[in-house]
């Protein structure tokens, strides 16, 4: 998260659309597309975004980055 941004990564809703408007904001207007989805070792679903990182939902349902999977 960059200084002064509007909003971090865990107060976005807990939507899939909100997530890539979130990252498209983030990645100055280029758009970020889901890459994959897989399942970490909790059962938690994990999507793989085109930045190159990885997404879940936190026990709270705020996202997080998604720790190597």
């Amino acid at each position: 998260m960059r200084e002064g941004d509007d909003q971090r990564l865990d107060e976005v809703a807990p939507t899939l659309s909100a997530l890539l408007n979130f990252l498209m904001r983030e990645n100055n207007g280029i758009r970020v597309h889901e890459e994959k989805r897989t399942f970490d070792a909790g059962g938690r679903e994990v999507i793989h975004m085109s930045n190159g990182l990885a997404y879940c939902k936190d026990a709270d349902g705020r996202w997080a980055v998604a720790p190597d999977v």
